[in-house]
């Protein structure tokens, strides 16, 4: 049975090791954070829509480490790291290139690389191909080399890691063949194609159409709500159309790592080919733009039972970047805290999944508050922006004094419910 190494033991990392290790699959972890690798080791979570008893149930399979000279005990390396935008909005690479430099370092003849970090076409087989062959071998001959996007959705019941159909692209067919042959193994669909670079571009069509449709949705709430109409009543109209139509909803922002990331890697990419993505762009500005409409909803609700924005207690009903998870990789509710504090306002937040907030830019950090019917009282506005099962729409409508609702949980009409 083939060993298999995992580069990165986070949101993307764990549950493709967890599931590696329920086919059978010897896996080996590799993580710099000796914190993960101490929590695996002990059979613990740090993930909440990945149990203990997962990592527990896989033990005699599952061990992480944070020595890296132990790559060269396994057949296949999968990189799982983060491909950020850096602070000019372009893309950073230094993860995927850090992880493939050290690879070379260990990498033997024979072992297959897979990198799953979702990142502009070209990538594989330009730049972690030229990195890895900086140990003498070469791809297509000495090793193998392939593109495999990750399609995590996390918190999602219905489609788990090993229900999503895995794309896989190789460097060469024979390449292909070699990822193939594993993944089948572990992934009840998997779809090959032709090369690294279409399976690169499929994972950015997927997250752009999403990003695209986003930024539609959220432009005509601001502009329905000019109008006086409910966009959230309307979606659900034109949804009853059975075709020709796909329901995106409307929110305070986007987050995770891919739809506000990802589209702009092609963004960058783009300007080699002297092309200008225009839908993307306009996507983008509008998706950065919705945390200040929020604020602005705020500010208009604040002012309509005569008290300012600066000086008021608020409360934010959830900061993960969507809900029933505990990831706040790119949440809107981040930008949003920063702009409620920089109009003077007093920000707490509440979170069942998340212990505590810590903005540097800023200066905050504060811990999650204790949500009962009397917290919710003491604040002159509270904000949901995101919409957690553990929420009851009827005990925030009853106990607050004035809400502010960016994800349409309260269904109530009401002056002192606000839909933003």
């Amino acid at each position: 049975m083939n060993k298999i190494g995992i580069i990165g033991l986070g949101y993307v990392g764990l549950p493709l090791a967890v599931e590696f290790a329920r086919a059978g699959f010897f896996v080996l972890g590799f993580d710099k954070d000796i914190n993960k690798v101490e929590s695996i080791n002990c059979g613990k979570s740090y993930i909440k829509h990945i149990s203990s008893e997962s990592i527990i149930a896989a033990k005699d399979r599952f061990t992480a480490t944070n020595d890296f000279s132990k790559l060269s005990d396994v057949d296949y390396i999968i990189i799982c790291v983060p491909t950020p935008l850096n602070e000019y909005g372009q893309p950073d690479l230094s993860y995927v290139l850090s992880a493939g430099e050290t690879i070379a370092k260990y990498m033997k003849r024979g072992q297959t690389i897979v990198l799953e970090s979702t990142t502009y076409p070209g990538t594989t087989d330009e730049d972690l191909k030229a990195v890895l062959e900086k140990s003498g071998l070469k791809a297509g001959i000495d090793f193998y080399l392939a593109f495999s996007p990750e399609r995590e959705d996390p918190g999602n019941k219905v489609f788990t890691t090993k229900m999503i159909p895995k794309v896989i692209g190789g460097y060469t067919e024979s390449c292909l063949s070699k990822v193939v042959e594993v993944y089948r193994q572990v992934f009840e669909t998997v779809v090959p194609v032709s090369s690294t670079r279409v399976a690169e571009a499929a994972k950015l069509l997927e997250n752009i159409y999403r990003a695209v449709n986003i930024s539609l949705v959220n432009e005509l709430k601001m502009l329905f709500d000019r109008m006086d109409i409910d966009i959230w009543e309307v979606i659900d109209a034109a949804s009853t159309k059975p075709f020709g139509f796909h329901a995106f909803y409307p929110g305070p922002g986007v987050g995770g790592h891919c739809i506000p990331v990802d589209p702009f890697y092609l963004v960058w990419k783009a300007k080699e080919y002297d092309f200008n993505p225009r839908f993307i762009n306009i996507a983008g500005e509008i998706n950065i733009s919705m945390p200040y409409y929020v604020v602005e909803k705020i500010t208009e609700a604040l002012n309509s039972v005569k008290k300012a924005i600066n000086g008021s207690n608020i409360l934010i009903l959830g900061v993960a970047y969507k809900k029933d998870i505990d990831d706040l990789r790119e949440s809107p509710a981040i930008a949003i805290v920063k702009r409620l504090l920089e109009k003077g306002a007093c920000v707490d937040f509440h979170d069942p999944y998340v212990n505590e907030l810590n903005i540097k830019s800023v200066n905050y950090y504060k811990r999650s508050k204790a949500l009962t019917d009397k917290t919710l009282g003491e604040y002159d506005c509270v904000v949901i922006i995101t919409d957690h099962s553990f929420y009851d729409p009827e005990v925030i409508y009853n106990n607050s004094n004035l809400i502010v609702d960016t994800r349409n949980m309260i269904k109530i009409k009401s002056q002192k419910v606000v839909k933003a």
